[in-house]
């Protein structure tokens, strides 16, 4: 009788194959269970998406993730813990959230602000702050006579930014003597604003100024054509001011196209 090993080499070889294509595919065996690659991968993905570079270095870290992840899944598991209500509860409230996020990335990625737009954008910013830009003081009070008082005080020889430390009751600029430093005129309401820009530099208005948030004294200190910022500078938040303005309009075209009983 004849032996033949050849047949017995050819098993194990094909077992130790098995075994090494298995191992490639997974990055541990946690009591018992594979843990494939692509997990790491996965991990690796959902980083570089919130906008973190994963280095080779963090390889190691990124593997050793996995694994402790895993063994929390399996205690988890062990007690029940994935078929209660409540994380089936958690996790369908989680797959709302993942699929909302992925529709709104869709939807950028497919509808991207062009640099037009955003063109378009900062020439009207420059066309609504654009002209001249205005310093200027004032002292703001309750009542008419008070700020008859207070003119009536500098035409005397007060001390404008005195007074207005001492009698202003707007608290942002009386503390600094009434300083609302450089800004276009259509920054404050009409009536400052017309008053404002009627003044030449040095001046101070002679009778009060009355608006919704009481009496104005207001000095003119310099003028100036406006100093906008280059569109380069301004590039990064007119960009993510238009895609969130694009997003919330998609979101709304959504809901109003809705059937809703």
């Amino acid at each position: 009788m004849k032996f033949s090993f050849f047949k017995p080499v050819l098993l194990i070889s094909a077992l130790a194959f098995s075994f090494a294509a298995a191992h490639a595919q997974n990055i541990a065996i946690v009591n018992g269970k594979a843990v494939p690659k692509s997990r790491v991968q996965a991990l690796a993905a959902q980083l570089e998406r919130s906008g973190r570079a994963v280095t080779p270095e963090m390889e190691q870290q990124l593997r050793e993730e996995v694994i402790i992840r895993e063994v929390f899944l399996q205690e988890a598991q062990n007690k029940g813990m994935d078929v209660t209500d409540d994380f089936k509860t958690q996790m369908e409230l989680a797959r709302q959230s993942i699929l909302i996020r992925e529709l709104f990335t869709d939807f950028q990625k497919n509808n991207p602000v062009t640099d037009a737009e955003v063109k378009a954008e900062y020439d009207k910013f420059a066309s609504m702050n654009g002209g001249k830009e205005y310093k200027s003081r004032h002292i703001l009070v309750e009542k008419e006579d008070q700020a008859k008082a207070i003119i009536a005080s500098l035409k005397k020889g007060g001390t404008f930014e005195e007074i207005a430390k001492k009698q202003s009751k707007d608290p942002g600029s009386g503390a600094k003597g009434g300083d609302l430093n450089w800004a276009n005129a259509t920054s404050f309401v009409k009536e400052f604003s017309d008053a404002m820009v009627s003044l030449k530099k040095g001046e101070f208005t002679q009778t009060p100024v009355k608006s919704q948030f009481g009496f104005h004294v207001i000095r003119l200190d310099d003028i100036r054509d406006a100093q906008l910022p280059k569109m380069e500078e301004v590039k990064p938040q007119i960009l993510q001011q238009l895609q969130s303005n694009k997003l919330a309009e998609f979101q709304q075209s959504l809901r109003e196209k809705a059937k809703i009983e």
